[in-house]
């Protein structure tokens, strides 16, 4: 069916006229169609999207769909502007779950991407009441033990370096390591953790 054989007789051919001329590939319906109903369908899409770029995007999609998919408007079951206000209704709600859903995705990709937050404060404190407690606990080692530990640990020497250094054989230098270490050990563990 085409725009001129719609209905001779009336002036205007209704809006189911024209989306059947549609279908039929006939581009002034569709033109026709178009100017007709293109602000409904905008007012429409504007109220659900708000955004006015989203919504005069959908809006094209919609027309896009109605050349489409003309052929499937079925007279009998509503009128064209009913048929496409649904379309319109439904593609700009579906614009709306999309962009929530990429929001989601976003936040929730920024949050596993986020470090955690950290009290530095609490940390240097901690690090400074621990380096004070190594510190007392050093005081309560033998003279040659803390040298043992002095020279390995914050000297940054070898066991062989520590031990050429000290001027002893290299397995005295390692049995005083690991007494230094156990007394270490025993001297800045809680009482309750050293008997564990």
């Amino acid at each position: 069916m085409t725009l001129a054989s719609a209905h001779p007789l009336e002036a205007s051919p209704s809006d189911d006229d024209l989306v059947v001329a549609t279908a039929g590939g006939d581009e002034r319906a569709f033109a026709v169609f178009y100017d007709r109903t293109a602000s409904r369908v905008h007012g429409l899409v504007r109220r659900v999207l708000v955004d006015p770029a989203q919504s005069e995007e959908v809006v094209q999609e919609v027309f896009l769909a109605v050349w489409q998919t003309a052929s499937r408007f079925d007279p009998a079951r509503g009128t064209a502007l009913s048929w496409l206000l649904v379309q319109a209704r439904r593609r700009a709600i579906d614009r709306v779950r999309s962009s929530q859903a990429s929001r989601a995705r976003d936040v929730a990709a920024g949050v596993r991407d986020l470090d955690p937050v950290r009290d530095d404060v609490a940390e240097t404190a901690a690090v400074r009441i621990e380096h004070a407690r190594v510190s007392r606990a050093l005081g309560g080692l033998s003279p040659v033990q803390r040298q043992a530990l002095e020279l390995t640990y914050w000297g940054g020497l070898t066991q062989s370096e520590a031990a050429d250094r000290a001027g002893v054989p290299l397995g005295t230098m390692k049995t005083r390591l690991r007494d230094g270490l156990i007394a270490l050990r025993r001297l800045v563990e809680p009482a309750g953790l050293a008997e564990a």
